[in-house]
């Protein structure tokens, strides 16, 4: 047998299998370099990782009420969903949008929907994390002028926006604009966010998509520590001190069913960040060494099927996250294979955080894997291949020649198919889809997106671009243009113009005529 990263699996792990290790830095206190134990001394034997719940559909309206729910129910920090559309920096009434608005996430066309999304939400008691890539700078300036109508400091706003393009590139899909440029906007909002929204985290690094689209846990830390790595020289190159924007780096994992390998994923990267950070950058902060991480349990392993064994599925990948050292986790919906989640579906996913950290005993204690003989080999083995893969990185250039060359999409698609290969024989198996199925399914009645609110959100821009003072917005959106032709940060322009009404779209409209898109190349 051998691990979903083709490791070889053995039946009995003993002393032998560690006649290599060096326990002084192998187990290293929790809380000290290189962290393979956890970034945190007390890790959740003084507080449980934030608990968030990934949201948003359909209207800016609908989507508070349900944030408003699941705060409600107990969440200790939201996390949101924008549709297609706006992922892609279109508004609503862009030809691209039609049919996408509000489907898998919620449509943001300009401040006033976002006004709606947090109406009577908090902004300096919640946590707020935005799935957003490269619009990400628009969504983080609409979220600080709505926290500034609520009376509340940008220095009180805490939260984090993925703001990772080169993992679009390879594995998602939803870049907008050149690697080089897109490079250029996100150390624009890091040196933003030192000097005005200073507890932000400026980026979630992610190996999620990655792990969704076929990589395997070694594929997934590797590419994803090689995109970090990327952007650490690009801000340095910029000018900024390491030291200064490493503490606000995070990364967002995946946690699958294979339980083993994915709390030895965890351990490895940890280390592996804490090294690179150390040796190639010279980081001297404890923080900018430690690598914190949100991680979603493995959407790609719901099945149609049978959705309430998705339950069982979300509470085993939970417990390897939290048994990994999350700091943050959201847990599916059983539903979630067939639709958007209802608000029962949602509620019971979050109780499966809750139980684990208030019914288990798994807070108790920091790291209680350590010092196991398979877990320990795991983690070794693990962090090895994943090295390997980040010097095959590194020998084309590094992450953006790497993905230029279409190396980690390569890389990525053969893992994919491999898996589903082993599906189609049965060598892989899939409770209630190639093993234990049923002749036929119960009827499962799904949450539907109101298709009028495409109309609904159109008519909102129409009466938007009526009512604000036009010529204002066109001297800002000039400004923009100025600003991405020139060196100057972009985020001051950008902020200007969506105070003054201009919508999503307009901003990024903005910076593709200046920029361009992408066109990708499959080359390797």
């Amino acid at each position: 047998m051998t691990t979903e990263s083709g490791l070889p699996f053995r039946e009995l792990y003993g002393p032998a299998d560690l006649a290599d290790w060096d326990p002084d830095v192998q187990l290293a206190e929790p809380g000290e370099y290189p962290y393979t134990r956890g970034v945190y001394a007390s890790m959740y034997t003084g507080r449980p990782w934030t608990m968030r719940q990934y949201a948003g559909f359909g209207t800016a309206a609908e989507s508070n009420a349900r944030y408003r729910h699941l705060l409600a129910a107990g969440t200790t920090g939201l996390s949101v969903a924008f549709d297609l559309p706006t992922q892609m920096g279109y508004d609503s009434d862009h030809p691209l949008a039609k049919g996408e608005v509000g489907k898998v996430g919620v449509a943001i066309d300009s401040i006033e929907d976002m006004r709606v999304l947090f109406d009577q939400i908090p902004l300096d008691e919640v946590s707020t994390s935005m799935t957003i890539n490269a619009p990400a700078a628009i969504l983080l300036l609409l979220y600080q002028l709505v926290a500034e109508e609520q009376g509340i400091r940008s220095d009180q706003l805490n939260g984090t926006i993925q703001n990772d393009v080169l993992k679009e590139y390879i594995a998602r899909g939803t870049y907008i604009y050149p690697p080089v440029e897109s490079l250029r906007l996100i150390t624009d909002i890091f040196t933003y966010c030192r000097n005005e929204i200073p507890r932000w985290n400026t980026i979630s690094i992610s190996g999620y998509h990655m792990a969704e689209a076929g990589a395997t846990p070694a594929q997934e830390i590797a590419f994803t520590l090689a995109d970090g790595v990327e952007y650490v020289r690009a801000a340095v190159a910029s000018g900024q001190d390491v030291d200064e924007f490493a503490p606000r780096l995070a990364f967002f994992f995946v946690a699958r069913t294979t339980l083993l390998e994915e709390i030895a994923k965890f351990r490895a990267a940890r280390r592996m960040w804490a090294r690179i950070m150390r040796e190639e950058f010279g980081a001297k902060n404890p923080k900018s060494l430690m690598l914190r991480f949100h991680t979603q349990t493995a959407g790609v392993q719901l099945t149609a099927q049978q959705p309430e064994v998705n339950l069982v599925r979300v509470a085993i990948q939970a417990l390897g996250a939290v048994l990994g050292g999350t700091q943050s986790l959201h847990t599916n919906s059983f539903d979630e294979a067939i639709a958007l989640p209802t608000e029962k579906a949602a509620r019971l996913a979050l109780r499966t955080q809750q139980v684990l950290a208030y019914e288990s005993d798994v807070t108790a204690t920091v790291d209680p894997f350590a010092g196991s003989y398979a877990m320990e080999t795991l983690t070794d083995e693990v962090e090895a291949a994943a090295v390997a893969l980040m010097n095959q990185v590194e020998q084309l250039g590094g992450a953006v020649a790497a993905i230029e060359a279409g190396f980690q999409k390569s890389e990525i698609e053969n893992s994919a198919y491999r898996i589903i290969n082993e599906i189609d024989a049965g060598d892989r198996i899939v409770v209630g889809v190639n093993r234990f199925s049923l002749k036929e399914e119960e009827h499962y009645e799904p949450l539907r997106v109101d298709p009028a609110i495409e109309a609904a959100q159109v008519e909102r821009l129409t009466r938007l671009r009526a009512g604000r003072d036009n010529s204002v917005v066109d001297a800002a959106l000039a400004a923009i243009k100025s600003a991405a032709s020139g060196e100057a940060n972009l985020l001051y322009p950008m902020k200007d113009a969506l105070q003054a009404g201009a919508t999503v779209g307009e901003v990024s409209d903005a910076l593709r005529e200046v920029w361009g898109q992408y066109t990708p190349t499959d080359v390797f």
